[in-house]
């Protein structure tokens, strides 16, 4: 079920996150910088698109990681080291996994 799922959005090259909310939440976060931001449909396209991409890129580096410990599962310590991998630069520091240890 799960791989009949996967194969199919590996196929289609359809937006993953819904419009309309990603939309909603590109609006919100860019009132922290500026109260009254307007953004062209395109702009807003191509930021979803390069987001996708980035999140997708890094899942696939993440379950290269777990595939390496001999896992299928991935763990957060395998998307930190995918993170390190890919430099680490401060983009990621956004989407840092908080350990308990």
């Amino acid at each position: 079920m799960i791989l009949a799922e996967i194969r199919k959005y590996q196929r289609s090259t359809e937006l993953l996150i819904k419009v309309k909310p990603f939309q909603r939440l590109m609006l919100e976060l860019s009132k922290d910088f500026k109260s009254d931001v307007r953004f062209q449909a395109k702009a807003l396209l191509a930021l979803q698109e390069a987001l996708e991409a980035f999140v997708v890129e890094l899942f696939e580096d993440t379950f290269v990681c777990a595939v390496h410990a001999k896992r299928v599962t991935i763990f957060p310590m395998d998307m930190q080291l995918a993170r390190r991998i890919r430099g680490g630069s401060a983009i990621y520091q956004h989407f840092a996994v908080k350990n308990d240890h």
